[in-house]
């Protein structure tokens, strides 16, 4: 069965750096579209970044554009989210996802195109 794995969330303060990966199985990780999505509590879930499935186009969230990078390795089958100039507005589960269906090469940025969901890492954000 498809699995996607968070790692690498934590406690930081504002404007720290903190890399979160997610390592998938059971999916054609190389033909899958992947991104990434969170959730403060009480709100919406949030489109944070996307990644085409070769990895040459990438999409951002207006809040998150420029300070995170989406990036993956399809020899790994792991997609990554580096960020950095944290905000405390960042707190948050970020949730790792994959559309396994879509046909093209482009970043998917429609949080409900997403077929699979990992568990989700916790980031806090302290000012």
């Amino acid at each position: 069965q498809v699995q996607l794995v968070e790692s690498g969330g934590g406690l930081v303060q504002a404007g720290g750096s903190l890399s979160l990966s997610c390592a998938a199985s059971g999916l054609r990780f190389s033909s899958s579209a992947m991104g990434w999505v969170r959730q403060a509590p009480g709100k919406e879930r949030e489109f944070v970044g996307a990644v085409s499935r070769s990895g040459q186009d990438t999409s951002y969230g207006n809040s998150v554009k420029g300070r995170f990078t989406i990036s993956r390795d399809n020899a790994r089958n792991t997609v990554w989210l580096q960020m950095n100039s944290l905000r405390p507005e960042g707190t948050a589960v970020y949730f790792c996802a994959a559309d396994v269906n879509y046909l093209y090469d482009h970043a998917r940025i429609s949080i409900g195109a997403y077929d699979y969901w990992g568990q989700g890492t916790q980031v806090t954000v302290s000012s």
